[in-house]
């Protein structure tokens, strides 16, 4: 991964979450504003261009939805639930098994992002905190108005997953 993409891993850690599964929590900074940081969380146009899934709406409200994972041509379709969804400060929703959390929080720089993912499947850990390393690369890109395309799927082979991964191993002493 070129120093120029994005920043070592880092600003995740491992906690106990429920029923003995794992939590990732991954904690960014953006120079943003929170409404707009909101907006990219839950708007499916914006989610296109930075995450590894695209909404069929509005993630803003709460109820069902789906969310269509996106790896080249291929697309599958997950059942989501929002459960929480407080602008611009709390977005919570469940991906298939596993949950999702969101909270953003006004610093005299922007925001601070928390994300607080759950996980339903062990041994995943490294993996889910490099694609998201990569995916709060391009959301910042993104929201400072310097797009590079979304990267997801098989394409973040290019751009230094798999270091990412055994880094995020390492730090979580997997």
């Amino acid at each position: 991964m070129s120093e120029e993409f994005g920043a070592p891993a880092g600003g995740a850690e491992l906690a106990p979450g429920a029923d003995e599964r794992w939590t990732l929590v991954f904690v960014r900074e953006f120079r943003q504003a929170p409404v707009v940081v909101w907006g990219a969380l839950t708007e499916p146009e914006q989610l296109d261009q930075w995450a590894p899934f695209v909404p069929v709406r509005n993630l803003g409200s709460l109820g069902e939805t789906t969310l269509t994972m996106v790896d080249g041509a291929t697309r599958e379709q997950t059942p989501a639930v929002v459960t929480r969804a407080e602008a611009p400060s709390v977005l919570e929703y469940s991906w298939g098994e596993d949950l999702l959390r969101w909270e953003l929080e006004e610093t005299a720089g922007g925001t601070r992002l928390i994300l607080r993912h759950t996980l339903s499947h062990p041994g995943t850990e490294a993996m889910v905190a490099a694609g998201w390393h990569l995916c709060a690369e391009v959301l910042r890109r993104l929201l400072d108005g310097r797009p590079v395309g979304v990267i997801r799927g098989a394409d973040a082979m290019d751009h230094g997953f798999e270091e990412l991964r055994v880094a995020y191993a390492k730090l979580f002493g997997i």
